[in-house]
């Protein structure tokens, strides 16, 4: 009788365990860092919404699953005056940790509790280090800009001067 309720309880914990769940986390941490520091930064989601915004140094927490069997994406911006933006990917993958389901027989963490809580995938990288390049763009230097002569001002048409007849 004794080996048999172990036997039961020793199933019911294999059957209904998530290794990636027990193992593994929803949400992970990551340092996000710039050289130069202070850079304004966007966290956005697959969707296009921002789950974050601050500066250089950060340290944030991302969820890992974006829905059932989805995995999350995210875009990180980076910005300061004076250098160019520049947009880095932050990516998940699959948890070495899931597979651990199929071994251990845990059917409802491989089919149901990790694809829902997101505990199937891992980061992909710990941290973003980027470094901004400077921008070679001025904006307070003067342009050139070319008309035609229909679309030049009625006030500028008297300081014309004909150049060839």
């Amino acid at each position: 009788m004794k080996k048999r309720m172990i036997s039961m309880a020793l199933a019911a914990l294999i059957l209904t365990s998530s290794c990636a769940s027990i193992v593994s986390k929803s949400e992970y941490p990551i340092a996000i860092n710039s050289t130069p520091s202070e850079a304004k930064i966007t966290v956005t989601n697959k969707k296009g919404i921002v789950v974050y915004e601050g500066n250089t140094p950060s340290n944030i927490y991302l969820k890992s699953g974006a829905g059932f069997f989805s995995k999350a994406a995210y875009t990180v911006k980076f910005e300061k005056d004076g250098y160019d933006a520049r947009t880095v990917p932050v990516e998940f993958k699959v948890d070495g940790w899931y597979w651990g389901n199929l071994v251990f027989g845990g059917l409802l963490g491989f089919l149901i509790i990790d694809p829902a809580t997101g505990a199937m995938y891992k980061l992909k990288t710990e941290f973003l280090n980027e470094t901004l390049s400077k921008s070679t763009a001025d904006v307070h230097s003067p342009k050139l800009e070319v008309y035609s002569i229909n679309d030049i001002p009625v006030e500028w048409k008297n300081n014309l001067v004909l150049i060839q007849k």
